[in-house]
């Protein structure tokens, strides 16, 4: 008799241990049809972290690592989970998504799997340390898009210092719209695009800004303003430490996502793929998306079709590049915020001399300033162009009128000779009017002289030509645009 007791006892470890070993067979037989019917990428991203727990009567318990992987994978795979596991012939009939109390064994082994997988398993697994997960996960940082994971704010980006013209009117308030009502309709994502030192990157930090200070309305409301390529690098360094549902769940928690200079993007197909799904899963949440970059959607060569789409489905907003008003205006703004008296001869020395790039206008007139008040000495002409001697002769390129007519001519494709035809049709003598208001501005050639060169025309048509397109300009931002292009082009 106690022979048999002790034959029973020893059976019911022997019977726990054989269950157990049916369900990790069933569960790596699961895992392997999920691989099959979803795809390696599809399965790396989402499911490659569900670890079994355990069966409570007839229900399976798999752990994730995060509260927004268990509700996802609820949605999009709870349905498919069930129908396995009920054709493993076990008498489970549910399945259970539990976020996960700690790591343990089981995940240690899932782990393990994920490790010995075949070659080609992915960027992440390139990249990750093969020790416990749980290890990992208790030395990765915790990404937090109002900390470490998004870019410091730049205080003196507000919109009540950006000084507002006709290039940028329109950028301007789109931006505001989305400062006051994000996500409005037709407004979600917003993308701002020009060149250079225009001042995308000033109206991103200054929608930030106020979607965040409470007297603005934006108590409670969460931002994440970074470029694209801090974008790439915090994904890669969560590829590395094995954190990418943290990183994930980060970003997509976030009331607006901003994402500056979105062209440094290109190429990279990982970080691509990554930004589309973060892009679907708040705009679908009702979340608001800013980007910027140095191009409209459609000509950013090197971008994903359907991420060039989205992008461009919401508002598009472009900044022309300055006139001479706005780049007074902006001169006149900083040197009064630095309390600094500048001749008015001096600003428009400076606004007709550095014309492409206010960042380099600023600091140009930073730099005049500070050696005023370090020598003590006014603000002179003379002074400017000492100070500044070598930004100056980088901006003083000799242009003639034969290059002016050559790329004008190029531009609007028509022939060279039109230039100083007696043709009048429209198509031609709208380039040669353009042509004349560039030799008038970029060289220092008399107006009978510039007349000679366009057919021995009179002085006097040349003036007409000059101030019927300086009209033209103010009117039509299309066609100043266009002229400011060429300008851009004949200086550089």
């Amino acid at each position: 008799m106690p022979e048999q007791h002790a034959n029973a006892a020893s059976a019911a470890p022997t019977a726990g241990l054989a269950e157990d070993a049916r369900l990790d067979a069933a569960w790596v037989r699961i895992r392997g049809r999920l691989r099959e019917e979803v795809g390696e990428a599809e399965y790396r991203t989402w499911l490659r972290q569900l670890t079994l727990a355990g069966v409570e009567g007839e229900e399976a318990v798999v752990h994730v690592p995060t509260r927004f992987l268990r509700d996802w994978l609820r949605g999009q795979y709870g349905d498919r989970l069930r129908a396995l596991w009920q054709a493993e012939g076990l008498g489970i009939r549910r399945v259970d998504i539990r976020v996960a109390p700690s790591g343990g064994a089981r995940e240690a082994a899932a782990e393990a799997e994920v490790a010995s997988a075949p070659d080609g398993a992915g960027l992440a697994e390139s990249l990750a340390v093969a020790r416990p997960v749980s290890e990992m996960r208790a030395e990765a940082p915790k990404p937090d898009p109002r900390g470490e994971w998004a870019a410091p704010l730049d205080p003196r980006f507000t919109f009540d210092s950006f000084i507002v013209g006709k290039p940028n009117e329109f950028a301007h308030a789109c931006a505001r719209r989305v400062a006051e009502k994000p996500n409005s309709p037709g407004f979600n994502p917003l993308f701002l695009y020009g060149g250079v030192g225009l001042g995308k990157t000033h109206l991103m930090h200054s929608i930030a800004w106020a979607i965040r200070e409470p007297q603005l309305g934006g108590a409670g409301r969460s931002v994440a303003y970074m470029s694209a390529e801090k974008f790439m690098y915090r994904f890669i360094a969560a590829l590395r430490s094995q954190s990418t549902m943290e990183f994930k769940e980060s970003l997509r928690s976030v009331d607006v996502l901003m994402i500056d200079d979105l062209q440094f993007l290109i190429g990279k197909d990982n970080t691509q793929e990554e930004f589309f799904h973060t892009f679907n899963a708040l705009v679908d949440q009702g979340k608001q998306i800013v980007v910027s970059s140095d191009k409209p959607p459609s000509d950013l060569a090197g971008l994903e079709d359907r991420l060039r789409t989205r992008l461009g489905c919401g508002m598009v907003a472009d900044i022309h590049a300055t006139t001479y008003e706005l780049r007074i205006s902006i001169l006149e703004s900083k040197a009064s915020a630095a309390g600094v008296d500048v001749p008015a001869r001096v600003l428009e020395f400076l606004a007709h001399k550095i014309t492409s790039n206010v960042r380099e206008l600023e600091g140009a007139l930073n730099r005049l300033i500070a050696h005023a008040n370090l020598f003590g000495r006014p603000v002179t002409l003379e002074s400017c162009q000492e100070v500044l001697h070598d930004i100056l002769r980088a901006h003083d390129r000799r242009v003639t009128i034969e290059e002016i007519q050559k790329r004008v001519a190029e531009h609007y494709n028509i022939r060279l000779t039109d230039m100083s035809s007696a043709r009048r049709a429209r198509n031609v003598a709208r380039p040669r009017q353009v042509a004349m208001y560039l030799s008038k501005q970029l060289t220092s050639r008399s107006l009978p002289e510039i007349g000679r060169r366009f057919g021995n025309r009179d002085h006097t048509t040349v003036m007409h030509a000059v101030s019927r397109v300086a009209e033209l300009m103010q009117g039509d931002a299309g066609f100043a645009e266009d002229v400011e292009l060429l300008r851009r082009m004949l200086e550089t």
